[in-house]
């Protein structure tokens, strides 16, 4: 790789999957863009990027509120966030402190 180009170690390899960039891929699966096999791991920060693009359109058709997704993916959107939450926390995640705490 180019030095000085940043790769996201994945979703799964994410220091507890709910960071910006973990969300982004959970928001990749929950609208279809990419497979749940596929969690981002090697990928440069600028594919990223493209990817949080197409989620944020896929978001703004819904008013970026779970509540205004249809049925199914509102039900799919709180399986995915339920499980990622449960193994966060089993990581020493919580939600009251910082990113950097």
């Amino acid at each position: 790789m180019t030095e000085g180009v940043s790769i996201y170690c994945g979703y799964h390899k994410d220091k507890h999957g709910v960071t910006q960039l973990g969300r982004i891929v959970l928001d990749g699966w929950l609208f279809g863009l990419i497979p749940e096999s596929e969690d981002c791991a090697g990928w440069e920060l600028a594919r990223m990027q493209m990817l949080m693009d197409k989620v944020q359109g896929e978001w703004d058709k819904y008013g970026n509120l779970p509540s205004h997704l249809p049925e199914d993916l509102r039900q799919r959107h709180a399986a995915l966030y339920d499980k990622a939450m449960h193994q966060a926390r089993a990581r020493g995640w919580d939600p009251e402190l910082g990113e950097d705490d």
